[in-house]
């Protein structure tokens, strides 16, 4: 069986920091950054892409639909 593997991208100048999907993401790897984007909000950025599972979780609670998720299949 393959292996699936995720990876997130976060539109930054969208993000207003909500935190909804750093709680959401099962396998914790989402963090809010200490930097800001142009509006002045701390925007949600992947910190482990190799632990993401692709569960899009993060992108379903987003209330911007700053989040796309992409999954690709990892042969052993």
């Amino acid at each position: 069986m393959a292996k699936i593997r995720g990876t997130i991208v976060v539109n930054t100048e969208r993000c207003k920091g909500c935190n909804l999907c750093v709680v959401a993401c099962p396998v914790h790897i989402i963090t809010l950054q200490k930097e800001v984007n142009r509006k002045g909000y701390n925007y949600a950025q992947l910190i482990n892409e190799e632990a993401c599972i692709g569960c899009a979780s993060c992108a379903t609670v987003c209330p911007d639909g700053c989040i796309e998720v992409y999954k690709i299949k990892m042969d052993k």
